[in-house]
């Protein structure tokens, strides 16, 4: 329960937090607005349109501010709050990310990246909570809901500054398409009240709305029959939904399938045939493919680092010799593939690996592939990306033990290190670690795979899903919340659509097999030994996960029926550790045997690993 003195406290700071917003729109960089319209379009319509429903949700949330929370009346203004929201995020969500997270985040406790400080949560997935789980003063709810106003109100300022364009609207429509696979159909938006499903029938229809309202004309010129498909297609996926409203019971296997995945080809193809925008190549999509599921759906550079962008075949090529070279590490016996073996998909198969002294190390081995895609890497996130992770390598006493600035003599010494080392990054009279360590994140960028047994099927390439894969995959994706932590189509913590966080959870992983004892390591806790962040580690990817055993930072688990038995039972939580901040947005799945298994068998799907060159 929020205490008054609390909440006066983040008032404050939320106060403080939308005058900085706003302070950062005024000075947002003007690169972002290029683009190039080839034939004019009157967006007046679809710009009043998402105007209209952020004052919707305002007018909404100023009702429900007037109510109880343990009345149906309350519920009512919520679910239209709710979807009013859900009909201008696209938009208001594009102009001011920060503030349309924090407006439709989870409802935990975070720490502000600047002060350190615990902010209490806020936003409609809070104020959900406390309608639908109950348990909270009035007084107390009044207060989320008239910071949950602020929000809205920010972003209202910011669609009524900001005109729509050619690129804002394309953009902005491509993450919601995103949001509906990542977020409403999982559950993540509404984990109390299961409303998502009703939600993506808003989005979908919002999706139609603003084509009509803008691109309409342009299209039937065209394309008429493009047009068409693409309003038959959308109405088949809002038909599906109205028809199969269960959340558990919902088919996502073939409503991605045969009614999204369709819907966003023409989609795209609507937008190539507008011909009234270039793609931009700042953003983590690759706004060419046809829907998520592709081996090119996301943009590799957006994920590398500024400094180490767009590397050459040479780079590329110089990493992966690095990759195996054991003179990289002080002792001579270390390379990357002692704990990331390509045979093993980029782990090691081991409890945790040795180190320089033959002595176990503290975590298990992830495997590297997809790694590029994460925003926090480690098993607790202390490094914010992959050079800085291949850094913390080569500094580690008990790893590599060499500093960056240092260079080994032995590559040094061979003429042929030299020479490629000058083809990359050209003659110096000294090279160190830091080109070393551009040359491996160039090389470990390049080991992703999105062609397994589930994305051919999604892309409809075949058909071959069993029937216990696809329970698998509607329960991933529904009544067990896998996804909602790992999120799709990535199966990581790296949170859409803006993927600039890769997120870190506390699950209470046991000290062994037998469940009885919390592990000791306290992960991410040790960077600012806040309570929240006790036993807080990254969320990985499941990409894979069949050929990455043992699993947990501590390798605790074997296979995975033991996995989601943990999970099944709550967590640590469930088997009876203290943990006041476990962030699993459950007590305990009740999954059934033969539920527990078709998860294993969906998880197995998405084997694909890169393939030796």
């Amino acid at each position: 329960m929020i205490n008054s003195s609390k909440i006066t406290a983040l008032s404050f700071t939320i106060s403080l937090t939308v005058i900085l917003f706003s302070c950062k729109e005024k000075t947002k960089s003007t690169t972002e607005e290029t683009y190039t319209a080839k034939q004019e379009i009157d967006w007046t319509q679809a710009h009043e349109y998402y105007l209209q429903h952020i004052k919707k949700t305002h007018q909404y949330l100023d009702s429900l501010n007037q109510t109880s929370p343990n009345s149906e009346e309350a519920k009512n203004y919520f679910i239209k709050a709710r979807q009013a929201f859900k009909e201008a995020e696209p938009y208001a969500s594009y102009l001011n990310p920060e503030v349309g997270h924090q407006a439709n985040g989870p409802a935990l406790p975070r720490l502000t990246d600047d002060t350190q400080r615990v902010l209490l949560p806020i936003g409609f997935q809070k104020i959900e909570e406390s309608i639908y789980e109950g348990g909270v003063a009035e007084n107390d709810f009044k207060r989320e809901v008239e910071l949950t106003n602020g929000l809205i109100k920010v972003l209202e300022d910011a669609i009524e500054k900001r005109k729509l364009n050619a690129q804002r609207f394309f953009i902005a429509t491509h993450q919601q398409l995103m949001r509906i696979v990542s977020f409403g159909i999982t559950g993540f938006d509404t984990p109390v009240s299961s409303l998502g499903l009703a939600e993506t029938q808003a989005s979908i229809n919002n999706l139609r709305t603003v084509y009509e309202l803008s691109l309409q004309p342009l299209i039937t010129s065209k394309d008429k029959d493009l047009h068409q498909r693409f309003l038959k297609q959308n109405q088949k996926a809002i038909d599906f939904i109205e028809k199969n409203p269960d959340f558990e019971s919902f088919d996502r296997y073939t409503f991605l399938r045969e009614c999204f995945n369709p819907m966003m080809r023409s989609w795209v193809e609507i937008r190539k045939t507008s011909a009234i925008w270039e793609p931009v190549n700042n953003k983590p999509f690759n706004f060419e493919a046809p829907t998520f599921f592709e081996d090119n759906s996301f943009n590799i550079d957006y994920f590398r680092q500024v400094t180490n962008r767009n590397p050459s075949e040479a780079k590329i090529a110089l990493g992966k010799r690095l990759f195996f070279e054991e003179n990289l590490s002080e002792s001579s016996k270390m390379s990357c593939a002692t704990c990331h073996i390509p045979s093993k998909a980029y782990a090691d198969g081991m409890v945790t690996n040795l180190n320089n002294e033959g002595k176990p190390l503290q975590r298990n081995s992830p495997t590297l592939v997809n790694a590029v895609f994460q925003k926090g890497f480690f098993w607790d996130g202390r490094a914010e990306s992959l050079l800085a992770q291949i850094s913390g390598v080569f500094t580690n006493e008990e790893e590599f033990n060499s500093a960056v600035h240092e260079f080994s003599g032995d590559i040094a010494k061979d003429s042929s290190y030299v020479k490629d080392f000058e083809e990359v990054f050209g003659k110096k009279v000294n090279y160190t670690n830091a080109e070393t360590i551009k040359a491996l994140s160039a090389y470990i960028s390049t080991l992703n795979g999105f062609s397994s047994k589930f994305d051919k099927n999604m892309r409809g390439e075949e058909n071959t899903f069993t029937a216990q894969e696809k329970l698998g995959m509607n329960l991933f994706m529904g009544k067990a919340l896998c996804a909602t932590c790992h999120f799709m189509p990535l199966t990581s913590g790296t949170v859409p659509p803006f993927f600039t966080d890769t997120e870190k959870e506390v699950i209470g992983v046991p000290e062994t097999v037998e469940n009885k004892t919390l592990d000791s390591d306290t992960g991410f806790y040790f960077m600012y030994e806040e309570a929240i962040q006790k036993g807080m580690f990254k969320t990985p990817t499941i990409r894979n996960v069949a050929e990455t055993a043992p699993y947990m930072h501590n390798g605790v688990y074997d296979n995975l029926e033991q996995v989601v038995d943990f999970y099944n039972k709550g967590g640590g939580g469930g088997l009876g550790f203290d943990l006041p901040h476990q962030t699993l947005p459950f007590d305990n799945l009740e999954l059934t045997q033969e539920e527990q298994q078709a998860l294993v068998a969906f998880m197995k799907t998405l084997t694909d690993l890169p393939r030796e060159n």
